[in-house]
């Protein structure tokens, strides 16, 4: 058997919704791969929606982890960063980026920030800016519209979007430092939705789209990167994996749907996680 992947994955925690590490950790596992944490934030729920939740900022205890893990002498196949809860806490990911990056692992920031042309209620203009600076250090970055419009430094422009419009835009943010860019939320037509990758070392653009559903669901952002990253690290090249983190997706939100589960409260993706591992071939006889 091969050895086992493992990467640190830096995102807030939050005990109702589904979404950050309450999907990150159970669909990487899933994949086979060894998930070691750092939380930014501990929530009673997510934000979006759902009112009077609790909040806790875990800036001071993050150093705690990268000091002893670098300690540890830890390796990691990749470093996968998501939401952050405060300006200081760029730094601290920055630093854990120098530490931990070597020449055969990978880094993947999620640039969680705002949907629907607004950042969330605890990102600041100031985080935005400092996001941007961090995209530089990564080899994969994964936005929504609103949050390539934040790094870019330029207003959010809503959809249908165009080939054209879309393309450039993936040109213009691997030129901040990343050599792959999956941009999440694209539609050319009402009835379609799904994303798109750009490798700038191949110039190659590949689509993956499926049917629409009506609704706002939250979390899947979080869970459409970490079934991409799944796919990466068990060998599929960018195209691929997008086809299979948009159908993993896409069948979460249907389940959902069809189950008429309150939106807010996050999708059904663990009934997909066997056909998941099925795909990435995980699963044993």
């Amino acid at each position: 058997m091969n050895k086992q992947k493992r990467i640190a994955a830096i995102h807030d925690i939050s005990g109702f919704g589904k979404c950050s590490l309450t999907v990150v950790l159970p669909i990487l596992s899933a994949a086979g791969i060894e998930v070691s944490m750092i939380p930014t934030a501990v929530l009673s729920s997510h934000t979006g929606g759902l009112p009077n939740y609790a909040y806790r900022d875990l800036t001071a205890d993050m150093s705690g982890f990268v000091k002893q893990w670098k300690e540890l002498d830890l390796q990691f196949d990749a470093l996968y960063s998501g939401y952050l809860g405060s300006y200081e806490q760029i730094a601290i990911v920055s630093d854990l980026f120098d530490t931990f990056k070597t020449e055969d692992n990978f880094i993947i920031v999620d640039p969680v920030m705002g949907d629907n042309g607004v950042l969330y209620k605890t990102v600041t203009a100031e985080m935005a800016e400092g996001m941007a600076q961090l995209c530089l250090k990564a080899d994969l970055i994964v936005p929504n519209f609103t949050e390539a419009a934040f790094l870019l430094g330029e207003k959010f422009r809503e959809g249908p979007y165009t080939r054209d419009y879309i393309e450039d835009l993936l040109r213009r943010l691997s030129a901040l430092g990343p050599k792959q860019v999956v941009i999440t939320g694209v539609w050319f037509s009402a009835d379609l939705l799904g994303a798109v990758g750009y490798s700038r070392e191949t110039e190659n653009v590949s689509y993956a789209f499926s049917q629409k559903i009506k609704g706002r669901y939250h979390g899947t952002g979080d869970i459409f990167a970490s079934a991409l990253l799944s796919g990466i690290l068990n060998g599929m090249g960018l195209d691929n994996a997008i086809q299979l983190a948009a159908d993993f997706t896409a069948g979460c939100i249907r389940r959902t749907s069809e189950a008429k589960t309150d939106a807010r409260f996050g999708v059904n993706f663990e009934a997909g996680l066997t056909r998941f591992m099925r795909q990435l071939g995980i699963t044993e006889e």
